[in-house]
């Protein structure tokens, strides 16, 4: 049989997809991204393309979409929609988070679980990929409204999880407080004490020290070593960071303990600049216990301001840290900061840069750190956690943030050594995508077709 030549299956495999996910537009995205890169390492395994590695890998070995009737504070029915999208579990049970937000579709989902099979594999922790969640708006809503969800989503999610199955834990709209009220009801509808079915969840009660934080100082931790690599460093360098959940508090913690100067987060409503330096505790207070919007910052806080207009990559600085949500930085953008100095991008979020400006980063010499290997520490901790809840065992916060640490220099190098592999250092897209891909490749190869 005369195999295909890599460039002739990309393109195959590409408008099978297209074919099939007509008008899933994130998802589609996602998969253009990781298939334009992958030509250098079809022509050295053609042994993945005679195996149909890739037709396999971008369909979901499962997709569950369900409904989740709930009563409000006024009595009245609610209906949201439900879904959980596994993936691929060549590599062990199922590991994604659960979206709670009104942008969540199936797009949405199908584009964070095939993320998530690259971002998992780079860990080296043994986990498979999945997604979930639901179009459900936390915001606004009473605990008891939020319970009331929760219990009611879990309802139809536990006949599809498992210690050994599938494992959920937070994303955005899900915090401790919506995965104990998950973890609730599965403990009361099965009756039994998994406490690893479930990540992110409270330390008093089986979670890991530093899961909250994990991904926003994953990610610092990965820009340290591309910087590091690059003859550069964190010290004396000011950050600008979207966002204001937890990803973008603990990037900017992290950012201030290596002696950088993060000066901006954000939300839906605009953002604050705080040339002082973002104050971490009235960031916390603000968004994390009030849930308040970001003006309310700049209101305490005289050294900051509040913009409504424009982008927060307006504002010059030497890095950057997208840690909002999908798309947010666009070529318009790109083309500001690299005129502003940039030096580094580091997505915290789940592809926050559009493929335009990864392409003037790259050609500008800008570094730039993909999602799935640069904010692969939440998913990496989660795993820690799943390691400690099958040992009864609990590491205190030096050990598991040591362990953050070690993880995410690893996940560097391995990146930067496939970069170097494949033809072009310090192409951390292409390194990403290569080194995760060969490592499920290889274990479908071994597993047969399944």
């Amino acid at each position: 049989m005369t195999l295909p030549t890599p460039e002739t299956h990309l393109r195959d495999v590409t408008r099978i997809v297209e074919h099939r996910s007509t008008g899933e537009q994130e998802f589609l995205q996602s998969v253009r991204e990781v298939l334009d890169t992958l030509g250098p390492v079809l022509a050295e395994h053609p042994e993945f393309i005679e195996a149909g590695i890739l037709d396999r890998l971008v369909e979901p070995e499962r997709q569950v979409i369900f409904r989740v009737p709930w009563t409000d504070d006024q009595n009245r029915v609610q209906v949201n929609r439900g879904m959980r999208v596994q993936f691929n579990s060549v590599l062990g049970p199922y590991k994604g988070g659960l979206r709670f937000h009104p942008t969540v579709n199936l797009s949405v989902i199908k584009f964070l679980g095939f993320e998530q099979i690259f971002k998992n594999a780079l860990t080296s922790q043994r986990i498979g990929a999945g997604k979930g969640g639901s179009d459900f708006d936390p915001a606004g809503k009473s605990a008891s409204e939020v319970m009331r969800f929760c219990q009611s989503f879990m309802t139809e999610l536990v006949h599809h999880i498992g210690e050994d199955t599938d494992i959920p834990a937070g994303d955005i709209g899900v915090g401790s407080r919506e995965i104990g009220y998950l973890f609730g009801q599965y403990r009361r509808i099965t009756q039994r004490y998994e406490a690893g079915v479930l990540t992110g969840k409270g330390v008093g009660w089986g979670g890991a020290e530093v899961r909250t934080e994990a991904t926003g100082y994953g990610a610092v931790f990965f820009a340290q070593e591309m910087l590091a690599r690059a003859g550069q460093g964190i010290e004396g360098r000011r950050a600008v960071v979207s966002g204001s959940g937890n990803v973008a508090t603990y990037a900017i913690e992290k950012v201030q303990q290596l002696g950088g100067k993060a000066i901006t987060a954000s939300d839906s409503s605009g953002y604050i600049v705080d040339e002082a330096g973002i104050d971490l505790e009235l960031l916390k207070q603000v968004k994390g216990v009030e849930r308040a919007r970001i003006s309310e910052y700049a209101e305490r806080r005289q050294s900051a301001r509040y913009v409504t207009g424009g982008s927060v990559w307006d504002v010059p600085a030497e890095l950057a840290f997208p840690c909002a949500t999908q798309n947010e930085l666009t070529d318009v953008h790109a083309k500001t900061m690299i005129a502003n100095g940039v030096r580094a991008v580091t997505e915290g979020a789940n592809m926050p840069t559009t493929p335009e400006a990864v392409e003037l980063f790259q050609e500008a010499g800008v570094l730039f750190a993909p999602g799935k290997a640069a904010n692969a520490g939440g998913v990496a901790t989660s795993a820690l956690e799943m390691s400690q809840n099958a040992a009864r065992s609990r590491w205190d916060r030096d050990k598991s943030e040591s362990r953050l640490h070690g993880i995410m220099r690893d996940v560097h190098e391995s990146t930067f050594d496939a970069s170097e592999r494949y033809g072009r250092p310090g192409d951390y897209v292409l390194g990403a995508n290569s080194a995760a891909f060969v490592t499920v490749a290889q274990a479908m190869l071994a597993q047969g077709v399944i």
